[in-house]
C-alpha cells in the first residue's frame, strides 16, 4: 500500500479574511511544516497588477503557485479559471511526485463565477493517482450541476486508480456527499471519520461546511482540520487535512 498525505486550502489571494493584510509568505511557511505530498489551492493568483503594486515589498517575483511550489514540490500545475483587468486566479496543484499530465475543465454558469475543475494524473512510484481540484458555485442551483458534471469527469477514470478530490465546495447545505457517493462512488474522508463534514469557513471561528476531500479506490485516516494558530489568520478558509492510502 502507498500513503499519501494531502492538504486542501483556500488561499484566498494570499490575503487574510477582509483582505487585511498579505500572509502568502506565511502561508507558505505553514504549508511547508505540514509537508503534504499533495497540496490543493484554490483561489490562488497567478497574476495581479493592482494587489502586486499595494503590496510591492512583499509580493513574489514568480506566480502564487510557482512561489508556493518553491523547492519543495517538484511538478505544479496551475488552471486559470477567473481572468480580469488586473491579472487572474484559478485553482492549483502541487505535488512531490511527477505530474504526468493535466486539463483544466471550465464548469462556469454565469460571467461573475468563474469555477473549473483542475484534473492531474500523477505518477506515483509507479501507480496513477488522479488529483482533482475542485472550486464550486456560491448557488445552489449550479452546484448541482457542476456536481453531475464531477460525477461524470470521475467516472470517465478507470475504477483501478486511485482518485483524490478536494476543494471548497461552497457546500454548506451538504448536498454533495450523497450525489458523489451515489453516482460516483465516492466516500467524503471526515464523513467516513466522524459523520459529519468539517466546518471550515470563516477561519478564525468556522461555522460553516464548505471544504471537503473525497476518495474513491482509495482508504482514509486521521483526517484533521486546521482551524488554530497560525491557520486562523493565514486566509478565510481553514485547510483540511487527511492521509490517503491506496
Amino acid at each position: 500500500m502507498t500513503c499519501l498525505k494531502v492538504l486542501t486550502v483556500n488561499t484566498h489571494k494570499g490575503l487574510t479574511s477582509f483582505n487585511q493584510r498579505f500572509m502568502l509568505h506565511e502561508l507558505r511557511d505553514a504549508v511547508r511544516i505540514v509537508s503534504a505530498d499533495l497540496v490543493f489551492m484554490q483561489e490562488v493568483l497567478g497574476e495581479h497588477a493592482r494587489l502586486s503594486d499595494r503590496h510591492a515589498e512583499l509580493w513574489p517575483d514568480t506566480p502564487q503557485y510557482e512561489f508556493m511550489a518553491d523547492s519543495i514540490w517538484q511538478d505544479f500545475a496551475y488552471g486559470r479559471n477567473a481572468v480580469y483587468d488586473d491579472g487572474h486566479h484559478g485553482n492549483a496543484i502541487l505535488s512531490k511526485y511527477p505530474i504526468v499530465s493535466w486539463d483544466n475543465w471550465d464548469i462556469s454558469l454565469n460571467g461573475i463565477e468563474k469555477r473549473g475543475l483542475l484534473h492531474c494524473k500523477i505518477d506515483v512510484e509507479g501507480k496513477i493517482v488522479h488529483a482533482i481540484c475542485v472550486h464550486l458555485s456560491l448557488r445552489e442551483p449550479h452546484r448541482q450541476i457542476q456536481l453531475k458534471k464531477l460525477t461524470e469527469h470521475v467516472n470517465q477514470i478507470p475504477r483501478d486508480e486511485a482518485v483524490v478530490v478536494a476543494g471548497d465546495f461552497n457546500d454548506w447545505r451538504q448536498k454533495s456527499r450523497p450525489i458523489l457517493a451515489r453516482d460516483a462512488g465516492m466516500q467524503e474522508v471526515f464523513t467516513e471519520a466522524y459523520g459529519k463534514p468539517p466546518r471550515t469557513f470563516p477561519a478564525l471561528c468556522p461555522l460553516l461546511r464548505l471544504d471537503r476531500i473525497y476518495v474513491r479506490s482509495a482508504k482514509s485516516h486521521m483526517p484533521i482540520v486546521l482551524s488554530r494558530k497560525p491557520w486562523s489568520r493565514l486566509s478565510d478558509h481553514a485547510p483540511l487535512l487527511a492521509e490517503v492510502e491506496f
